[in-house]
């Protein structure tokens, strides 16, 4: 990402929730959250050939180096895919 936040990130972590004007977003029911579903992506397992030294960098950042090798392909297929939307 080339773009800078310009959010206060500082201000809006030291404000409480009722200083959060939340008008422009409608309240979520019980009717939603009784019939919400959790939809996760189903995995597939592959073979897959790194360089040597980016798996032991994943691998040095402790557990979970596939599912931070899954975040950051779907991070990128994100952008990707945002590109192509928004064009």
């Amino acid at each position: 990402m080339n773009k800078v936040s310009k959010t206060d990130w500082k201000r809006l972590a030291e404000m409480s929730d009722e200083d959060i004007d939340t008008s422009d977003i409608p309240e979520l029911g019980n009717d939603f959250f009784n019939h919400a579903q959790l939809r996760m992506p189903a995995k597939k397992s592959v073979t897959l050939r790194l360089d040597e030294d980016v798996l032991e960098f994943l691998k040095s950042e402790g557990q979970g180096y596939q599912t931070r090798i899954n975040k950051l392909l779907r991070n990128y297929m994100d952008v990707q895919l945002h590109r192509v939307h928004h064009k």
